[in-house]
């Protein structure tokens, strides 16, 4: 007579954990997201440039050398892109070669753009994007913490850009201060008393700077 097989907790227990740890690998694995797959268009620069915001621009502003134009063409990713204007004032573009851009606003040259392209595209569609403004500067000298050149995107007044000039020195000349401006080939010069205005006196002193102007501190 055989004898009747003996049960072994053991093996019973090792076999179940086999068991689920097989489980849990499985389900593991299915829930596992695919790793994410390179897009097309990775690393890509050239004509690549989209609609993104431009800076925000004075209502008399004229493009100028230094500043950084967008040119985007509808459907065209290829003539799409950021230009700086160079110091002669002109921009270059892909098949159309040399735009002059200084002196122009944002809407006269996509005039320009669009009337040159007539010669590559039947119905080109233009759209202009001001990314960066470095031609318009204003300069302070002399007496304060951080003298040079700043740029002039929006309004900004004598006491501004002393500001952000760092402040005056220990040995500036509070009460004359000048501003020195050049239009249309005439000079003229304004006075700025840092302690009245301080005192809230002859507030209208504190003028509007325009590109340009410099600002003396003895």
């Amino acid at each position: 007579m055989r004898n009747a097989p003996v049960f072994h907790p053991c093996r019973y227990v090792f076999a179940l954990a086999g068991l689920i740890l097989a489980t849990a690998a499985s389900i593991a694995a299915q829930a596992t997201p695919p790793p994410p797959q390179p897009s097309p268009a990775a690393g890509r620069t050239t004509g690549a440039a989209t609609l993104q915001t431009g800076v925000e621009i004075p209502a008399e502003y004229v493009i100028g050398p230094e500043d950084v134009i967008g040119v985007h063409f509808w459907k065209d990713a290829e003539m799409t892109g950021d230009y700086p204007v160079r110091p002669d004032g002109r921009i270059t573009l892909p098949l159309l070669g040399d735009i002059t851009a200084a002196g122009l606003s944002p809407e006269a040259l996509k005039d320009v753009i669009q009337k040159a392209a007539l010669k590559y595209q039947q119905d080109p569609s233009v759209t202009i994007i001001v990314r960066q403004i470095n031609s318009r500067k204003v300069y302070i000298t002399g007496e304060v913490t951080t003298p040079g050149a700043h740029p002039l995107a929006g309004p900004r007044t004598v006491m501004q850009l002393i500001a952000l000039a760092g402040g005056l020195t220990e040995y500036a000349d509070k009460k004359n201060i000048t501003i020195s401006r050049t239009e249309n080939g005439k000079s003229s010069a304004f006075k700025f008393n840092y302690e009245e205005f301080s005192k809230g006196k002859r507030l209208e002193q504190n003028i509007l700077l325009k590109p340009g102007d410099v600002v003396t501190v003895r």
